[in-house]
């Protein structure tokens, strides 16, 4: 499995990341045990959790996907060979997450939310933390605009977030910091804060990036290059989408879709040409969908690692499959040709 060098660090990670979304509920703990022993069989040692999840979030099962992962790291004994990423959750209403209080950025709830983190994962330290979403109001998630909208409240300051992670890289909980679901001008910031006053520097932004949602490109691929902070891309595959397996409002069983009704930001107006466009495209290339479409986002120089999902071995086969795949001038001309045509409908 290639690995590709993770910011300005010395951590080198495999190209892709397991992502453990749905560990505790759709995927039960034995499922996920057998997802991550295979992952490492074939070189995958990234992995990415978060406090908030399982998805969906709900009280009951929040922080069930790092207690899964903690507990089969204890029993195999192999902290020491995997990446460990997980996010604590920027600004919500979901009291529950924090007590009773509004869920922010600040460094009281990031102390504590750490060392919750750490108890469910069963380990001393977290290489890679990640702020889940910002805590000033962004459109978040696929949110559709008729226009820009601007907040007046500017929500926790960057630097009050990075100070208290700063607390925890220099007391060896946290090794380094990245963000998610980050705009240009977050980035900005950041880095501007680890400049002037010494603070950590993040290292990756997690955001989502597909065939249908390219708008990463259009600012933060260019500060992913030029100031070494690579993506971790998520919903490469769009929830599933970009199999095909949804067309026509299918609901296939034991599906995510049929799982749960949380797959709006990928049913949006001309997602589904795009999708029977892309399905096409992978069989001229007599490809798997989701293959096809897991090689066209590990192909990306600014790209560090592709985080996947998958319910089932089978499907974990099509994706480690992926990571053999050349992607040739010709894929490129054809994909380019369609976006040019069908652009970003699933934003």
């Amino acid at each position: 499995m290639e690995k590709r060098r993770l910011g300005q660090t010395d951590l080198d990670v495999s190209i892709l990341c397991l992502g453990t979304m749905m560990f505790g509920d759709q995927i039960t703990e034995s499922d996920a045990r057998a997802q991550m022993d295979a992952c490492v069989d074939r070189g995958v040692t990234f992995f990415d959790t978060a406090e908030l999840y399982t998805i969906p979030p709900r009280p009951e099962t929040q922080g069930e996907s790092e207690r899964i992962v903690g507990r089969w790291i204890a029993e195999r004994g192999n902290r020491k060979d995997i990446i460990l990423a997980t996010k604590v959750a920027g600004r919500a209403q979901m009291d529950w997450l924090r007590n009773g209080a509004e869920c922010r950025l600040t460094k009281s709830q990031i102390i504590a939310a750490v060392e919750r983190s750490l108890k469910n994962l069963q380990t001393d330290y977290i290489d890679l933390y990640q702020t889940h979403w910002p805590d000033r109001p962004v459109q978040l998630f696929g949110a559709t605009l008729k226009g820009y909208v601007h907040y007046d409240d500017p929500g926790a300051p960057i630097e009050e977030t990075l100070e208290a992670i700063d607390a925890l890289v220099r007391s060896g909980k946290v090794r380094h910091v990245g963000v998610s679901n980050e705009t240009p001008y977050g980035i900005m910031r950041h880095l501007e804060a680890s400049r002037t006053r010494n603070l950590p520097r993040i290292v990756s932004i997690q955001n989502a990036y597909n065939l249908l949602n390219r708008t990463f490109e259009f600012g933060l691929a260019e500060i992913a290059l030029e100031e070494q902070v690579g993506l971790l891309a998520y919903s490469p595959i769009a929830q599933g989408s970009l199999t095909g397996k949804y067309l026509d409002n299918a609901k296939p069983a034991g599906s995510r879709r049929a799982f749960m009704d949380r797959m709006q930001r990928y049913q949006k107006p001309n997602a589904e040409k795009a999708i029977r466009h892309y399905v096409s495209l992978a069989k001229t290339f007599d490809l798997h969908p989701a293959a096809f479409a897991m090689a066209f986002v590990t192909s990306r120089p600014f790209l560090t690692s592709n985080i996947f999902g998958a319910n089932g071995l089978d499907q974990l086969d099509i994706i480690f499959n992926s990571a053999e795949i050349t992607w040739t001038d010709e894929m490129e001309k054809a994909v380019n040709e369609a976006y040019a045509d069908l652009q970003n409908p699933c934003p």
